[in-house]
């Protein structure tokens, strides 16, 4: 089966959250049950661009409306990422650095996604299915089913993959001749609350949707942003196959990121090296229990409540705690979260930013992850933790709630059911419980560490879902 992924991220191409992570995954564990999955992503100006060697696969022009974009489409010529990777470059939309949050961010996404279908339109063969990644491809269903242009490809299989629904790249009907020529009466597949939505039409036109945890699907259903009805209306060609992780990319045992490598056997002497390390860089005492926050530093996460969380856990802890932050987001989140140094010198600390290798180093140092999100899809960070035997102190929602078992219920989380001052302080309070039976904390560390969230099982779900 060959299997087309469209994305806008795919680590460690591009990388701004879990979207990268999935994608950079997925079509590599595809690939080992004996399929022919590929990437199809636009081309930023970027490290990876630089470093890297490509092949010219196809080279041609796209109209946008009365405007003209040369296109050019490469292939890295190594494999290395375990899977076929294709760059979309577009000369004046699509070669800068970043991936998001630019003016022109409609016109950049339509021209990628009209660009991808024009490439496929002219193969001799045609791929068994196109699978999309969030509102970024989301017009992809949409043309293929209705476009004159792409008549051919209206029998190939199209899947939407929800990563979230919050996020939906809404924009004007002034728009619309941006797209190739359809019949006008099918406008309303286009249309969601008076906008062409790319989500919303993503929903309406796709063979199969999906989300990235089977909660995440109940939860849509009133928490969507406008798209609850839709999305009940198409429950019935709709699934939730909860996200993996790579098991090579985290792997104790051999990551290069760590002071020290570990596994299970050497758990204990190996989190203490990390942590040590991690402790001396940020000014923190080794022997207290560390709590960290790795993420986006925005309402959806929580993270607007954590410098109160943070200031009232600290000061009613007399010292005895440590909390590192690792994140970047809302400028006034930051400030205060950076302010919070001032009061805790030695017990806090925060790194503003994005860090790959810092992560790494967090997830094996850390004693405990928080999650406290209002909005959690799957999340792939508490798995991660687990992977690195740091027990996540998760809020049950979405992918959180299926990954996480509450030490209370015979599991090895700490769990609590809002995003609250008062409900984030109270499992810190747990957890700072928890760390003083240093047997059990040792039981639970080695019991996750063993915990499979691979991409293995995940990776048959979807082809399975495609031959359906």
């Amino acid at each position: 089966m060959e299997i087309i992924h469209l994305s806008a991220e795919c680590y460690p191409v591009a990388k701004v959250g879990g979207l990268g992570d999935v994608v950079g995954a997925l079509p590599k564990y595809q690939n080992r049950l004996g399929h022919f999955s590929k990437v199809v992503m636009p081309a930023y100006h970027n490290k990876f661009m630089q470093e890297n060697e490509f092949e010219v696969v196809y080279d041609s022009w796209c109209n946008l409306g009365q405007k003209g974009y040369s296109v050019r489409i490469l292939r890295e010529k190594t494999n290395k990422l375990g899977f076929d990777l294709f760059l979309v470059h577009i000369p004046g939309l699509m070669d800068r650095e970043n991936v998001y949050g630019y003016g022109d961010d409609t016109e950049r996404f339509i021209t990628y996604q009209i660009a991808v279908l024009d490439w496929i339109n002219q193969w001799e063969h045609q791929p068994d299915v196109i699978h999309c990644h969030d509102h970024h491809t989301g017009l992809v269903p949409f043309m293929t089913a209705n476009c004159e242009r792409y008549k051919r490809l209206s029998t190939i299989p199209t899947v939407l993959t929800i990563h979230n629904a919050q996020y939906q790249g809404q924009f004007g009907w002034d728009k619309l001749d941006y797209l190739p020529a359809f019949d006008l009466w099918k406008s309303g597949l286009l249309e969601w609350r008076h906008q062409i939505n790319p989500l919303a039409a993503a929903i309406k036109c796709a063979w199969k949707v999906t989300t990235v945890s089977p909660s995440y699907l109940d939860e849509i259903s009133y928490q969507a942003n406008g798209l609850e009805s839709l999305l009940a209306s198409e429950r019935g060609k709709s699934a939730g196959i909860l996200n993996g992780i790579d098991n090579e990319v985290w792997d104790t045992s051999k990551d290069p990121m760590l002071v020290k490598p570990y596994n299970i056997r050497t758990s204990d002497s190996g989190k203490k090296a990390n942590k040590a390390d991690l402790c001396a860089v940020f000014n923190l005492d080794p022997t207290k229990p560390l709590f960290t926050f790795i993420g986006r530093l925005v309402g959806e996460k929580g993270a607007d409540l954590l410098p109160e969380i943070f200031h009232n856990s600290l000061a009613h802890s007399h010292g005895n705690i440590n909390i590192l932050v690792l994140g970047s987001g809302d400028p006034v989140v930051e400030a205060r979260l950076e302010q919070l140094k001032n009061w805790f010198p030695g017990n806090y600390n925060v790194y503003i930013g994005y860090n790959e290798k810092l992560s790494h180093q967090i997830y094996a140092g850390a004693d405990f992850l928080l999650m406290p999100s209002r909005v959690e899809p799957c999340g792939l960070n508490q798995m991660y933790a687990l992977r690195y035997g740091t027990i996540p102190i998760v809020r049950r929602i979405g992918g959180l709630k299926d990954t996480v078992v509450d030490i209370g219920d015979g599991g090895f989380g700490i769990c609590h059911d809002q995003t609250s001052v008062g409900d984030v302080g109270h499992a810190i309070g747990r957890a700072y419980g928890l760390f003083q039976d240093v047997k059990r904390i040792k039981e639970i560390r080695k019991y996750i560490m063993q915990l499979d969230h691979s991409w293995d099982r995940a990776a048959q779900q979807y082809i399975d879902l495609y031959q359906m």
